[in-house]
């Protein structure tokens, strides 16, 4: 519908919001209907020292000009349930991917017809796990993979890199070693159920749970990483603030959105969000000046531990590229397709789609 909105603003005199919010993921689709910031209200020098290295990157366009101010941060966590990680004498979840994949499977229990009864790791599949795509996301982020072209018109999956992820990703999914299954229910609904040890998610699934399963004792912990990975790497999803075009003012607008981003209304929106809301947190804040005031405190601990480190894939077209890939998981792990000619075809379908709506 937004998008929608700012393609009429051009062909005819509809209009459009002044101020409007973009996902991470969206630039390079909608970059040719916003306004630069000015670096009369703030410099690129400025911004990378405020906000974290993700959102500058997310946030540049290809001119180099930067076009949306975040106002939160967030990125996909692992979310555990306590009680049944008590009860295989583990307290939290190990920090480096083989120990956590070890975990996953030593909690998955099976009936006696090898059904699946009690999940130690939703993934695997598309259609019951809820944020598969971008899962598939951070695995190539951590696997050091070239997911897109600096044109931003271009992904590449038909390559053996993105093929290991995708074969690893499915396995688990298959057979009696799997953790997951296609028979399931919804991950989070396994979750409600405390049939799930470990999924992942961002953060605001704490609130989801917190309202359909206040029961659960559970918590977050940082995405696993390879050991081999000299850095660590965490998958942002989170949201940035942006001006039209053809805002009446733009100057004006850039400067309110500065100011909501300044650590006074940040602390002030976090506490009324608190208060009025009813919620466990506010938004994670986005300046690296707060992250001290998330260390230690439950759930945001976790982003506070991630958020220096979080990276993204600028998609453009998010829905269309996330439903590709949920496509692709789907053909490999139930329709047993091959899983290279898959991806090249799920690349040739994405690039086509790009090159027109990023050019």
């Amino acid at each position: 519908m937004l998008y929608t909105r700012l393609q009429q603003t051009v062909s005819g005199s509809e209009p459009a919001p002044d101020i409007f919010k973009i996902h991470n993921t969206w630039l390079p689709k909608y970059q040719k209907y916003l306004s630069p910031l000015p670096s009369s209200i703030m410099s690129k020098e400025d911004y990378s020292e405020k906000f974290y290295p993700t959102s500058l990157a997310d946030f540049t366009g290809k001119d180099g000009n930067i076009y949306a101010i975040p106002v939160g941060i967030d990125g996909l966590m692992v979310y555990y349930n306590k009680q049944l990680l008590r009860k295989a004498n583990v307290q939290k979840p190990p920090s480096d991917w083989d120990s956590f994949m070890d975990l996953a499977k030593e909690l998955t229990k099976r009936d006696q017809s090898k059904k699946i009864v009690q999940s130690g790791l939703a993934m695997g599949a598309s259609r019951n796990v809820k944020h598969s795509s971008e899962i598939i996301a951070f695995l190539l982020l951590l696997e050091g993979a070239e997911l897109m072209d600096e044109t931003r018109t271009t992904v590449s999956l038909n390559n053996d890199k993105a093929i290991g992820i995708f074969e690893t990703y499915t396995s688990l999914a298959k057979g009696e070693n799997g953790t997951w299954d296609t028979t399931l229910p919804q991950d989070l609904e396994m979750f409600f159920q405390g049939k799930l040890a470990m999924m992942i998610a961002p953060s605001w699934r704490v609130f989801d749970i917190m309202i359909a399963a206040p029961n659960i004792e559970f918590g977050t912990a940082p995405l696993p990483q390879l050991e081999a990975n000299e850095e660590e790497v965490y998958y942002a999803t989170y949201w940035g603030e942006a001006v039209s075009k053809k805002a009446g003012n733009v100057s004006l607008a850039w400067k309110f959105i500065d100011f909501m981003t300044q650590k006074e209304q940040q602390l002030k929106m976090f506490s009324n969000s608190v208060e009025i809301g009813q919620r466990a947190f506010g938004e994670p804040y986005s300046l690296v000046e707060l992250g001290s005031q998330m260390e230690g405190k439950a759930y945001l601990d976790t982003i506070a531990k991630m958020a220096p480190h979080m990276k993204s894939w600028q998609w453009g077209d998010e829905k269309f590229v996330r439903a590709s890939i949920e496509d692709a998981i789907t053909e490999i792990l139930e329709r047993n397709r091959d899983v290279g000619q898959t991806l090249k075809s799920t690349e040739t379908t994405i690039n086509s789609k790009l090159a027109d709506i990023n050019k």
